[in-house]
């Protein structure tokens, strides 16, 4: 069964910084994309940025230049640095892979149970 361990959210004043992981734990083949998603009250959720394999990164454009994603694909563990935080990126934070349970099975996404970020004076 693949599930996640999220950590790093919480409460930050205007401008300051947190830095989200999430780490897959148990039975997995491979993993393809990793990334994070987002969805504030009364909001669709919406893609805030992903990583490949390969490390190409791509970002929602809020979010450029204040956000980088990475990952370590030893640990299975993808990272959120996130800088210059405002009002607006309060969400909870969904974690998210692409992946393959077995060998033989088709790809699908997984997803992390959120972990909540709050930015308020």
């Amino acid at each position: 069964q693949v599930q996640f361990v999220e950590s790093g959210g919480g409460l930050v004043q205007p401008g300051g910084s947190l830095r989200l992981s999430c780490a897959v734990t148990g039975v997995i083949f491979s993993i393809y994309d990793m990334g994070w998603h987002r969805q504030a009250p009364g909001k669709q959720r919406e893609l805030v940025a992903s990583v490949t394999v390969a490390e190409r990164t791509n970002y929602t454009d809020s979010v450029k230049g204040r956000f980088t994603i990475s990952r370590d694909n030893a640990k299975k563990t993808v990272y959120l640095q996130m800088n210059s935080l405002k009002l607006e990126d309060t969400a909870v934070y969904y974690c998210y892979c692409n992946a393959r349970y077995g060998p033989s099975s088709s790809p699908r996404s997984y997803w992390g149970q959120g972990t909540q970020v709050t930015v308020s004076s």
